[in-house]
């Protein structure tokens, strides 16, 4: 049985991915910053992570590169909405997601999710890092 850990620091979408995944057969924990998380890991084992890359405390992508470190074998799957949302908090020169992912990208994510997401391709992107070849990291 594959073990999933969540990194999120919004409770609905923690809850949201969770429950998508356990009826998808996962056993899934979650955790609302990456600190936690680290902490849960050396504790107990995850086959996967999924974290946003703008959280408070320790954001995704210091996550990505502390989680690779430490836990190599770890697949990882960064999600982010980039944190600009509506039309009162545009702003023309912030960071876009697209360049959230890519810094979770570079940082070693094994692959790349932009809020919100279908749940079919949450459950997709899982089972597709679970196939990647453990020699890629």
């Amino acid at each position: 049985m594959f073990q999933v850990l969540i990194i999120d620091d919004d409770l609905d979408v923690r809850d949201a991915i969770k429950r998508v995944l356990e009826r998808a057969g996962y056993i899934v924990r979650a955790s609302a910053d990456a600190l936690d998380a680290l902490e849960q890991l050396a504790r107990q084992a995850a086959h996967v992570v999924i974290t946003d890359i703008i959280m408070p405390k320790l954001n995704g992508v210091e996550a990505i590169r502390a989680i690779l470190e430490g836990f190599p074998d770890v697949k990882i799957i960064a999600i982010s909405g980039g944190g600009n949302f509506g039309i009162t908090s545009y702003k023309p020169n912030a960071i876009t997601t697209t360049a959230y992912l890519a810094a979770a990208e570079r940082a070693g994510a094994h692959l790349l999710l932009t809020k919100p997401f279908e749940s079919a391709d949450l459950v997709g992107a899982v089972q597709k890092v679970l196939t990647m070849s453990r020699a890629l990291h």
